[in-house]
């Protein structure tokens, strides 16, 4: 995959949740247009526990993206450790274009097949009238690094999308390849962990996905 950096300072921590159920995933039907659908009663479910798993972790800011599932996921874990959620312009869900409210299976071959495209490195290769994967990586970073802007040494958390979260960290992570980052699926409320390393080509490495230990 082409490379892509974010500057932070070492050591510091990017925990990058997806949000909570939506009426969507039940559905089974790719739903990516901001502000999109709330929160099923399961996912505000998933949001409390989310922030009772990072209850533990030094957080120094919330991040959401501006679908208003990630920012009713972002709540309970910003109430949790006295912050504010910050919406993030940028870190949304990739836009599909014409596949957008389909769940047929034709749909989601398709949307399979050019997001399997992205993690090979062919980044440029579009969502039938969406975006390219490109564009998609280029936006969140800059969101991501708005995000940590300021935030010293402390872990910032960002609330957003799984297909979004699961491209970012096969881009920035050197210790995953982007195969294995198409193939690792995260469900709702799935954590991925990085740390900032100077040693790392990309300036990032992966700590956790989804509760399994980096190698």
């Amino acid at each position: 995959m082409t490379e892509f950096a974010l500057a932070a300072p070492t050591g510091m921590r990017l925990i990058l949740a997806r949000h909570g159920q939506t009426s969507a995933n039940v559905r089974q039907v790719l739903d990516t247009l901001p502000p999109g659908p709330g929160l099923t009663e399961l996912g505000e479910l998933q949001a409390a526990r989310l922030a009772e798993r990072l209850a533990g972790e030094k957080i120094v800011s919330v991040h959401a993206s501006r679908a208003l599932r990630a920012q009713q996921t972002a709540q309970p874990l910003a109430q949790r450790h006295r912050l504010r959620v910050e919406v993030v312009e940028g870190t949304h869900e990739i836009y599909v274009g014409e596949l957008e409210g389909r769940g047929d299976p034709e749909a989601l071959e398709t949307f399979d097949d050019v997001y399997a495209n992205w993690h090979a490195g062919r980044l440029d290769v579009p969502m039938p009238g969406g975006e390219t994967g490109h564009e998609a990586l280029t936006r969140f970073l800059a969101g991501a690094s708005t995000a940590i802007d300021g935030s010293g040494g402390g872990a910032v958390a960002l609330v957003s999308h799984g297909a979004m979260l699961r491209l970012a960290a096969s881009a920035l992570a050197t210790n995953i390849e982007g195969a294995e980052g198409n193939s690792t699926y995260l469900p709702n409320t799935g954590v991925i962990v990085l740390e900032a390393d100077p040693d790392a080509r990309t300036g990032w490495r992966y700590l956790s996905w989804d509760g399994l230990d980096a190698a």
